[in-house]
């Protein structure tokens, strides 16, 4: 199997790349030969092994679709990735698999056709048919649902004090982060500067703002020092960090995207990001009222069991076999 990427590692904590690099250690511990192709520039100039799975540098990595088909039983991608490895595909007489990260028009047309298309949550699967139905290209020969998997054992410790927003930009809710720390000076906050997007950073004595962390220090750096997650986003087609946080028994805050409401499975607090009073009413009562935390603390390590995703990588590495045959 052969996949084209656009960045590894996946030390940036974004969501798509960890997403796709998990279903691929899955691949490699039942024993399939997993190579990654890069299609973007990084600083490693030779080949390399990540957790068993084998990265090719853009400078080593196939550099055309037909040399990429020639070489793979099956070829994935993400992203803007997609119509290269349908290219592959065709030229190399493979079948091609699309992980699909969000709802837009472009991830579902480049997705068309398709042997196999992953989506990353129930409400996308949803949101792929019904615009299947209304648009004249052929749909996925088949879907599957993996959520972005989560390794409780990876990102488990022990909460800390700060209330905390991963990634300042404002998609995902930075502006409203500063006003809350603006409004609650007693509250001591965290931010921490994302990978992506115009960071929003300004000063206040109550706020640290961390640099941007892989997300192999998210555990130690980020989740042993929060005590209350948000998640202000305004789109999200799932929401890596909350499910992080659970595993943690740390209470997360979310705006009521369908992504963070599935994520969530009612063991967060949906509020919408324009209402200020909320959020801060919100956070004051969870710092203020041990009990409040507790139960929401128990709600949130039980989604994370609920969230295991043993389950959906074997049946992921199950649909690639048959894909392949």
């Amino acid at each position: 199997m052969v996949a084209r990427l656009h960045g590894y590692p996946p030390d940036h904590n974004a969501g798509a790349e960890w997403m796709t690099h998990s279903m691929l250690r899955a691949l490699v511990a039942r024993g399939h030969d997993v190579r990654v192709h890069l299609f973007r520039r990084s600083s490693f100039w030779g080949r390399y092994e990540l957790q068993g799975v084998q990265i090719w540098p853009a400078q080593t990595a196939a550099r055309t679709a037909g040399a990429l088909g020639a070489v793979a039983d099956v070829v994935l991608s993400h992203l803007e990735g997609v119509p290269f490895a349908k290219e592959a595909g065709r030229l190399g007489g493979v079948p091609v698999i699309s992980v699909c990260h969000n709802t837009h028009g472009q991830t579902f047309e480049e997705a068309s056709g398709v042997a196999l298309a992953v989506y990353n949550s129930q409400w996308m699967r949803a949101a792929a048919g019904q615009f299947y139905r209304g648009h004249p290209l052929p749909p996925p020969k088949r879907a599957l649902v993996v959520r972005p998997p989560v390794f409780a054992e990876d990102y488990r410790t022990t909460p800390g004090d700060r209330v905390t927003l991963i990634n300042l930009n404002e998609n995902k809710g930075g502006q409203l982060f500063w006003e809350l720390a603006e409004r609650m000076p007693d509250v001591r906050f965290l931010g921490v500067r994302g990978s992506y997007g115009d960071q929003i950073v300004r000063r206040l004595p109550n706020v640290e703002v961390t640099a941007h962390i892989p997300g192999s220090g998210m555990r130690d750096q980020v989740y042993a020092r929060t005590r209350v997650l948000l998640a202000p986003s305004e789109y999200e087609s799932w929401g890596r960090v909350a499910a992080e946080a659970c595993a943690s028994g740390i209470p997360v805050i979310a705006h009521p995207t369908p992504g963070l409401t599935e994520c969530l499975g009612g063991a967060g607090f949906l509020v919408d990001r324009g209402d200020v009073d909320a959020w801060e009413k919100a956070i004051r009562r969870l710092l203020a009222e041990p009990a409040a935390w507790m139960a929401a603390s128990t709600a949130a390590l039980q989604r994370s069991v609920e969230l295991d995703p043993a389950e959906e990588l074997a049946s992921w590495c199950e649909a690639v076999e048959e894909v392949a045959r």
